[in-house]
């Protein structure tokens, strides 16, 4: 859940000049959009990739992330929430020649190192949406990860809930319905965080564009369709995550959500909407000059879109750093293999590239109502859904994506320089993906339609694929 901080109590004095601060930092950010001061470069992507540690006998989640750190001493393998989840983060690449090929092997040697260090704890490493063996009594606060952060997040969530418990309900085909005192039920969704570098000049178009494609996107990716042994939606992680850390009162101020419009100009107007309607959650104070945007990052780090702006700094020689911007889609989840979270991200790096460059701003065709009902319906019903696109025909989604999108993928990974070897491959996992009908998601409700809620053999069988390397079109039943 983002940067730590070295504080869980703060004073009214405290919020104020975090105020100030971020009031500044704002201003001196839109003088940069002015001036277009961030690093103009080629486009550049990465990932994060959110996982679950289980017991290797029961399946269960098993708290060792610390042991686990400890021993593997990884710069690109951190902590989240709960004591059994950590994330593993991909070094940006140039978006070019073999690029997608490139994350793909960095993300396999990672996941080699953290799953030899988890065995010697006695540990599995698992990537999927939800972890079909959860249970309610997984998310207490005894297995937060001892971090500064997560629990001042959550006083000053229960804080702006006045210490109401939080609520969740979700629809589905066993409705389920549950309070909890804390923000724990937000360890129990694990996401693929894709992300694209932009220019200042493009962010709307770029942002507007992923907006857009979040409806197929969700559904391509959905791989969670049990909480808690009930089925839900195909990506249940949307409705969970967007309730696990709900502050209540007005919907505008929720801190995850699809938003309320597209960008106009630039992402800067979601920064100018941090500031105004998003209640300061974490008012650390910094001693950072307010050219490194310190309180800034850190309030819009506490602000979850599923499409989120995000600014970093490019090292110089000889120079000051330089910002720049990117996108961070949230909207996918952690996926059965490798091969299928570099195709996802592929997709997404070449159908957002391609809608973000066309002629006709795609935006202007697809109402944002409309994309933000997409979102949903896909997120519920996957790729049974059937939503209206840029003609307002509905459109089943398996054809939205082999005959409109997969083709702009293509395009867009062309013009960014992808080699074609490339662009077939981790494309073609996505048309399998669509022909077959095979998600995540979707493979484990058919597995559990063979053999029952059987929710440690579920996990069991699903490990077992997993350590195929296989993409999950290709995984039997067996």
């Amino acid at each position: 859940m983002g940067q730590d901080i070295s504080d869980t109590r703060f004073t009214n004095a405290d919020f104020d000049e975090f105020e100030a601060r971020l009031r500044a930092e704002t201003d001196l950010l839109a003088s940069w959009f002015d001036a277009d001061c961030f690093a103009d470069t080629p486009r550049e992507g990465g990932f994060e990739l959110e996982a679950w540690l289980v017991d290797g006998r029961h399946t269960a989640p098993a708290p060792v992330i610390e042991a686990l750190l400890a021993s593997l001493d990884d710069p690109l393998v951190v902590p989240e929430l709960a004591q059994f989840n950590l994330e593993l983060n991909g070094t940006p690449v140039l978006l070019a020649g073999d690029a997608l090929s490139q994350l793909a092997a960095e993300l396999t040697r990672t996941l080699i190192r953290v799953r030899a260090t988890a065995a010697k704890l006695g540990a599995k490493v698992v990537t999927c949406g939800i972890l079909p063996t959860l249970r309610p009594e997984h998310l207490v606060m005894a297995r937060m990860t001892p971090r500064d952060r997560y629990r001042a997040i959550n006083a000053q969530i229960l804080r702006l809930r006045e210490g109401a418990p939080i609520w969740l309900e979700i629809h589905g085909e066993q409705p389920l319905t549950i309070e909890q005192q804390d923000v724990m039920l937000e360890a129990a969704a694990t996401s693929f965080q894709i992300h694209l570098k932009m220019s200042a000049r493009e962010s709307a178009r770029v942002f507007n564009a992923a907006k857009i494609l979040s409806a197929p996107m969700v559904a391509l990716a959905a791989n969670s369709p049990f909480l808690f042994g009930r089925d839900l939606w195909c990506e249940t992680r949307i409705p969970l995550f967007e309730q696990s850390v709900s502050v209540g009162g007005s919907p505008l101020r929720e801190r995850v959500g699809f938003g309320i419009n597209y960008a106009q100009d630039s992402v800067l107007e979601c920064f100018r909407a941090n500031l105004r309607r998003y209640p300061v959650l974490l008012p650390h104070l910094m001693d950072e000059p307010k050219e490194r945007l310190a309180h800034l990052r850190l309030h819009n780090g506490t602000i979850w879109r599923w499409n989120r702006p995000l600014i970093g700094f490019d090292a110089r020689k000889g120079q000051d750093p330089i910002p720049h911007l990117r996108l961070e889609h949230r909207v996918a989840a952690a996926g059965p293999s490798v091969a299928d979270n570099v195709a996802n991200a592929a997709f997404f790096f070449g159908a957002a590239h391609a809608l973000a460059a066309a002629e006709e701003p795609p935006e202007h065709l697809i109402s944002f109502p409309q994309a933000r009902t997409n979102f949903y319906l896909a997120a519920e019903y996957g790729l049974d859904a059937e939503i209206p696109w840029d003609d307002g025909h509905r459109v089943p989604l398996p054809a939205l994506i082999l005959e409109r999108l997969l083709p702009l993928a293509h395009a867009g990974l062309d013009d960014l320089g992808i080699d074609r070897a490339e662009r077939e491959h981790w494309l073609g996992i996505i048309e399998q993906r669509m022909r077959t009908k095979r998600t995540g998601a979707l493979w484990q409700r058919a597995w559990v339609a063979r053999y029952g809620p059987d929710w440690e053999g579920l996990t069991e069988a699903y490990l077992a694929h997993q350590a195929t390397g296989k993409p999950v079109h290709e995984w039997t039943l067996d």
